[in-house]
């Protein structure tokens, strides 16, 4: 018997689906397939989020659900959902569960179509209980790769940004007990891992619902900084994302004194315009958000910032568009995650009017993408000549060559064909380069 599992949306949900191939493989005798085609049973991690996202599930599930007249198909979905979505996918889907429900997956998967609809076992009408969320950090996930690793270290979100669905697909805030992360990174270093990632909603509020009972985030930092120290072995650590809201200078300083702790922040603006943060909800302003950038520079000058950016918000008028560009520009980033707004059905925003047509979001998307385009490209330019360390990711799409990441996530490749060369670290000195990538010159192999 085998099975094919989508992931859509965030690192999140690619961190959790390395939980549930855990419990798939482990207790229910199913195993992977990369053809969705052959596989007896096929489930998708969703996204609600993005409309987008949601539009793939509906493609996807149209599809499986006629195979149903050829064979037998056992369907199933979870992830980042909404509730409207919920009860739209119970119809469509032979299971559905919360990720807080993992455990009960097995079981479901042996009950359906003999006694209920196992989608109908599980009251989707209230809040996630994020408690359940404890059980499931537990199970030892199926890691996608054996170089680069998600640590979840929290779920859910106390922002309620107006925009937002995570609240009401995630639930409240939940810090994963700082003894367990360390746990989880110290064994994945010891297996030879090069790139963690801590995952969370607002990493930077980490702990702050335990009460004093757990670390800061700084405090989490340290730990791993100080393990770090004390191993003789090279790895980067990364964390997505905070919240301008919770960033604070300590944050910015642990990174800096340890070198395990990656230099790349990716700190969302969402908006340069502080009347659109207001109705955002985002609870800072520019002002507050550049002095968060001066200390990003003053104490990590080599490190690169990422950012997100939502353009066509509701009411966003052509003068605080501009306000947005002027702030990208600005604060001079290597990187933006740039998105046309879409009103997802339970955050506050959908209630009111979508006001800025297809064509206005459109228009200044390629705006701002023109304007991050000109940024990066300088910064490019800037590496040719310089060597940097650089972690070799996979083949690139051009014939002969390798793809790699600097440790500020600056997409590299390199004329080669040795595979082995995948999962470690090299010395790159950088030739040419483009808007959003360089290309470089194999100096030196190691770790």
């Amino acid at each position: 018997m085998k099975y094919h599992l989508i992931t859509l949306g965030c690192q999140m949900n690619m961190s959790d689906s390395e939980r549930v191939r855990t419990i798939i493989e482990t207790q229910t005798g199913y195993q992977w397939t990369d053809n969705e085609d052959e596989a007896n049973m096929v489930g998708i991690l969703a996204c609600s989020v993005r409309q987008k996202a949601i539009d793939k599930v509906y493609s996807r599930i149209q599809k499986w659900n006629k195979w149903k007249n050829k064979k037998s198909l056992l369907t199933f979905i979870s992830g980042c959902i909404l509730p409207n979505d919920l009860e739209k996918f119970l119809k469509l889907f032979d299971i559905v569960f919360r990720m807080s429900e993992l455990e009960k997956l097995p079981e479901i998967i042996r009950q359906y179509g003999i006694v209920t609809p196992a989608s109908l076992q599980v009251d989707f009408k209230a809040m996630p209980e994020n408690e359940s969320i404890n059980s499931f950090w537990k199970v030892a996930p199926l890691y996608s790769s054996d170089f680069e690793a998600f640590v979840p270290i929290q779920n859910g979100c106390d922002k309620f940004c107006t925009f937002c669905a995570v609240p009401y697909t995630r639930g409240r805030e939940v810090s994963r007990l700082s003894a367990e992360i360390v746990g989880e990174v110290q064994r994945l270093i010891g297996q030879g891992y090069k790139s963690i990632t801590l995952l969370g909603q607002n990493v930077n509020s980490y702990g702050l619902d335990k009460k004093g009972d757990e670390v800061s985030f700084p405090g989490l930092l340290r730990r791993i900084g100080e393990m770090g120290k004390a191993l003789n072995q090279e790895f980067w650590v990364y964390f997505t994302s905070p919240h301008p809201r919770d960033m604070t200078e300590d944050v910015i300083e642990t990174v800096s004194q340890y070198d395990c702790l990656a230099g790349q922040i990716h700190i969302p603006i969402q908006s340069g315009d502080d009347e659109v943060l207001r109705r955002m909800n985002r609870k800072h302003n520019v002002e507050t958000y550049r002095k968060i950038i001066h200390s990003i520079r003053k104490h990590l000058p080599q490190a690169t910032i990422f950012t997100d950016i939502i353009v066509g918000f509701t009411g966003e008028t052509d003068e605080q568009f501009e306000n947005t560009r002027k702030a990208l520009k600005e604060f001079n980033y290597n990187m933006a995650y740039i998105a046309q707004y879409s009103p997802r059905p339970g955050a506050t925003s959908s209630r009111w009017a979508d006001d800025i047509s297809r064509e206005v979001k459109k228009t200044r998307y390629h705006q701002l993408s023109n304007d991050l385009r000109k940024c990066s490209s300088v910064h490019n330019r800037n590496m040719i000549g310089k060597t940097y360390r650089v972690l070799v990711t996979g083949h690139d799409r051009k014939e002969g060559y390798l793809s790699a990441l600097t440790e500020g996530k600056i997409v590299c490749r390199f004329a080669s064909d040795d595979k082995q060369l995948i999962g470690k670290f090299a010395d790159l000195e950088i030739t040419s380069s483009t808007d959003f990538s360089v290309e470089g010159r194999l100096v030196e192999v190691g770790g």
